[in-house]
Formats: structure tokens, sequence, C-alpha cells
């Protein structure tokens, strides 16, 4: 065998120079940001160790796992993703026995598939070795929760850790005061989601575990969390029992609010009955349509009832009125136009209300509680003029 034949036989002199010059041209296209600086690599899976700050504890049964890691043996349709020991402990030093000495790569996104491969006896699998997402302590915190909160099994208690994670390592370039404003950032949530996440985590271990099997929901939850940072004496038991109350007190103030927007409907009628040619909430439609065949113009700037009862400008500039009588009963007339598209307007008002009273209930009854105020000012000075019963001849 010739000695260029034997030197064939090396890496170096087995590439072609058409193969050098794609390297040069690969490594040119990464320093101008072209191509991004990783690709995928073949690793062992006893060189890769799983990160201590992976929130999710919760991986799947054993015969899941195992389901799952034949699915990886016919093919893997996702890379995990994973940085190399020196730029992990350069983060986090203390970490260095937990990882392990033959672990070289950390990993930060594919646990499952980790877990899965190992339980069949799978050796290797394709992994991307991203040291940028090791730049700082944010930024690897930030990639492992992102990637968790996009998966729909993640149960609330798993995806409150993560949070605290990360404001933690945000409060050591922000301080604690600016620590969950810039997690929001980094989340793109509002701060107050976060507050409703980190607030689970005082709860008690029992509710805790509630809460991640499911068995407890997440809004009950945020109520004793609440309840439990003002109280921290209280156990488990005692924050049922608030909550118990809490929610019977909800039930109380919704059957007040349902009686209330039953006397809408009356106020209405008060409203109609006061001035006739107003229409009841029972048919507004209709009323519209005979106030239309009559020929009444409704003008696009008519407003809702007046809420103190006070004359509102003309509708629009009429003729000097022949007799003195004739100017009071047009206003009154443009009033009865006005009542008209407000008694429609008032259609849906009790839908609306439930609709909204699900979503704040305070809130919702506040608006109601107006509405029904203002209403009532408005029929509280009408006094429509009884009809005297014919003296018999």
């Amino acid at each position: 065998m010739s000695k260029e034949e034997e030197l064939g036989k090396g890496a170096s002199f087995g590439r072609t120079a058409r193969d050098r010059r794609s390297e040069r041209g690969r490594a040119k296209a990464r320093a101008q940001g072209d191509i991004p600086p990783y690709e995928l690599v073949r690793l062992q899976l006893d060189e890769v160790a799983a990160t201590p700050l992976n929130p999710r504890r919760r991986f799947g049964t054993d015969e899941e796992l195992a389901h799952f890691g034949e699915e990886l043996r016919a093919a893997q349709l996702h890379a995990c993703v994973a940085v190399s020991r020196s730029a992990y402990l350069a983060l986090w030093p203390d970490h260095a026995e937990q990882l392990g000495e033959s672990a070289q790569y950390v990993l930060i996104n594919g646990e499952r598939r980790l877990r899965g491969a190992r339980h069949v006896g799978l050796t290797e699998l394709d992994f991307v070795v991203r040291d940028d997402l090791a730049a700082t302590r944010e930024t690897f915190i930030n990639h492992l929760l992102q990637e968790n909160l996009s998966r729909e099994d993640f149960d609330v208690i798993e995806r409150a850790r993560g949070v605290q994670s990360l404001v933690s390592v945000c409060a050591e370039k922000e301080g604690q005061r600016g620590a969950q404003s810039r997690a929001a950032e980094q989340l793109q949530r509002d701060r107050s989601w976060i507050t409703n996440q980190l607030i689970l985590l005082v709860l008690p271990e029992e509710l805790q575990t509630r809460l991640s099997e499911g068995t407890l929901p997440e809004r009950d939850g945020r109520v004793m969390g609440r309840y439990a940072k003002d109280h921290p004496d209280l156990d488990a038991d005692g924050l049922l029992a608030h909550l118990e109350e809490t929610k019977q007190a909800e039930q109380e103030k919704k059957a007040k609010a349902a009686a209330a927007l039953t006397g809408v409907g009356s106020s209405l009628e008060k409203v109609s009955a006061a001035a006739p040619g107003i229409p009841s909430p029972s048919a507004p439609v209709d009323a519209a349509r005979a106030d239309e065949s009559q020929g009444a113009e409704v003008s696009e700037t008519d407003g809702l009832l007046s809420a103190d009862n006070k004359p509102a400008p003309p509708v629009r500039e009429e003729p000097a009125a022949p007799h003195e009588h004739e100017a009071p009963l047009d206003q009154l007339n443009a009033f009865r136009r006005r009542a008209v598209r407000f008694a429609n307007e008032m259609v849906g008002l009790e839908e609306t209300y439930r609709a909204a009273a699900k979503a704040d209930p305070d809130l919702a009854e506040s608006h109601l509680k107006e509405i029904m105020e203002r209403l009532d000012r408005v029929g509280r000075h009408l006094k429509p003029r009884q009809k005297q019963p014919q003296e018999a001849l």
C-alpha cells in the first residue's frame, strides 16, 4: 500500500477539498449569524444528566414510559436539548456532585425522552448542544420553563415551582422588588399571573398535592393561598373551611344580584307606564317598529334616559311653536323616542350580567347596582295622572 493510500485513511486526508471549503463556508455563515451555531449530534445517554432545576416531577407510569421509549426506538421526531457540563457548572458549580462524574452534558429539554429511552434500554439519542442557553441563570431557567409551559399536562404546582425559580434568578439582577415584573416580562405574562402562581406555594403540602392531582381547582387554591398568606397558622382543614365560607358568601351575593336583576325589568315598566307610547322591555323590537311606522324619527345622537330627570336638549332644531304648550310636548316626545331606543338597548341585560358575574362577581354587581339606581331615580319622579272615573249621568 502506498504512502498516499495510508495517509488517505486519516480523517483530515479523507476529506476532499470541496468538503474543507464547505466547512469554511459554514464557519463563516455561523459567524455572520446566517445559520445557528449548533448541529444535531448523537450522544450516549450515560454522558447526559438531567438538570436538578427541572420543575417537572411527573413523567408518567412505567407502562407509559415503556410505550414512549418504543416510539423513540422507531423514530425520534424531536431532538433533546442540552448544554455542556462546563457551561452548566459555570452557573451552578454546587451541582457537580448531583450531575455525577460521567455526565459531560446537562439536559435542558427532553427529560421524558431521556427517561423513556433508558427505560427500554436505548443507549443513545439525538441532541442539540446549546451552550448559548446557559449564558446566564435567567436565560437557562426561562428556556427550561417555557418548554414546560407549552405542555398541557404540566400540573399547576410544577408550574408554580418553575415560576418561583425564575423569580429567584431574576431577583439576583433586579432585586426582590422588581423580580416578579422581570419574570412576567420574560414569560410574556401579566405580573398578576406571576403572583397567582406563587401564592399556590404558600399552601400546605396536602393541598398542593390535591392541586397537582387535579382534585382541587386552581381557582380554589388561589383563594386559600391568599388567605393562608395572612393566616400562616391555619392548616389544610382550616383553609378548606374558609373556602367553603367564601363559596357560600358568593352564592348569597349572586342570589341578591339575581333578585336585583328582576327589579330592572320592573323599573323599566314604571318608566313605560309613566309616559304612554314607551314600550315595555318585553317587546322592544315591536315597539320600535311601531314607532317607525308612525313616522317618528329617532336621531342617532339621542342618548339614554337622564339619570337625574333633568330636561335634555332638543334632539334637533324645531320651528317656533304657534302655541306655548307645544314646546314641552315636543321635548317630551323627544324623551319618548330616546326611551324607545333605551328599552331596545336593554335587551340582553340579564344574559350579559350573568356572563359578567362569572368573570368578576363584584364588578358585575356594582355595574348592575348603578343601572338600577339610575333607573329608579328616573321612575321615582314620574307619577302618571290617574284617570278619574266618569260620573254617572
